[in-house]
């Protein structure tokens, strides 16, 4: 028998997994507490971006301790991710649906009757990893478009994840035609908008008053095919996990595709960002959101 070192540390993975479900949330979230708290000074390199991102988006309002303070409670919000995720695993569907509430399902069920499939705009943002299971409670057929981890033996334990409760993953790279074929057959097609992506991938809009790259693939695709979107963020509350279904966010459409696109994608981060603010400590602070500026450096004649 070959070694095959992936396969060994999937099941280093999955047993880890099996000894953190173990934990109570309650439990979990003193333990995130502390290591958050610990994280926030050991790990100067996130520490930097996750003060950088907030200050980019409060410094307005909050001074230089609120934003330590806050910064703090991201990685502790990292921290129970993890947990969450484990302790999901050790409960069977029906005792995992107890721990979970749906607001705004008449918006989710109101875009399905149009015939289209559903666009569903969400974010990294609570434990959205947990969403699966929102739409295995609503019964609605759910496909994530997603980039597969670079760590292969990690990527499968999530794909398996995500998959439990029979969701389907797109791997995001020449993703349209499967994503078409999705809402063709009437389903829901989840993406993940709120990512710094290269220029050539998107557009320029507002997020937290600054210019953001931003994914287009979600606005093109509803110029495309009329399907409706919506968006669903899961919240963590002090008794379980709320998924928020928004309204329809009506299509911009004025017949110029540039600026629609800009616009509707703009739209989008509207939305993200109201959610955030709302709860700040929730959302994916440890990525560079505005990494990719707003400008191109045009070779100088000698270099061409």
């Amino acid at each position: 028998m070959l070694f095959n070192p992936e396969q060994i540390y999937y099941h280093m993975i999955k047993v880890l997994a099996k000894v953190l479900g173990f934990i109570s949330l309650k439990q979990a979230r003193n333990i995130s507490l502390f290591i958050g708290n610990l994280l926030f000074v050991v790990d100067k390199k996130h520490q930097k971006i996750i003060v950088n991102n907030l200050t980019l988006a409060f410094g307005s309002k909050k001074n230089n301790h609120e934003i330590r303070k806050l910064g703090k409670k991201v990685f502790a919000h990292m921290v129970m991710v993890v947990f969450e995720i484990a302790w999901s695993l050790s409960l069977s569907k029906e005792a995992l649906f107890k721990h979970f509430k749906i607001k705004g399902y008449s918006n989710i069920k109101n875009a399905f009757e149009k015939g289209k499939g559903v666009l569903v705009l969400t974010a990294h943002f609570g434990n959205w990893e947990l969403l699966t299971v929102t739409a295995a409670m609503i019964r609605y057929p759910l496909n994530i478009v997603v980039r597969p981890l670079d760590f292969m033996p990690f990527d499968r334990f999530i794909y398996n994840l995500r998959t439990r409760f029979g969701g389907k993953i797109i791997p995001r790279q020449k993703s349209f035609r499967s994503i078409l074929r999705s809402l063709d057959r009437g389903e829901m097609v989840a993406m993940l908008m709120d990512q710094n992506v290269d220029w050539y991938e998107g557009v320029f809009v507002d997020f937290f008053g600054s210019r953001a790259c931003t994914n287009k693939g979600l606005a093109l695709l509803a110029l495309k095919t009329g399907a409706p979107v919506v968006s669903v963020f899961m919240v963590r509350e002090k008794q379980g996990f709320t998924a928020v279904f928004g309204p329809e966010i009506p299509f911009i459409n004025t017949g110029d595709k540039t600026r629609d696109v800009e616009d509707n994608t703009g739209q989008y981060n509207r939305v993200i960002e109201e959610f955030v603010r709302r709860y700040p400590e929730q959302w994916f602070w440890l990525h560079q959101r505005w990494k990719t500026r707003p400008y191109c450096s045009l070779p100088k004649e000698s270099e061409k």
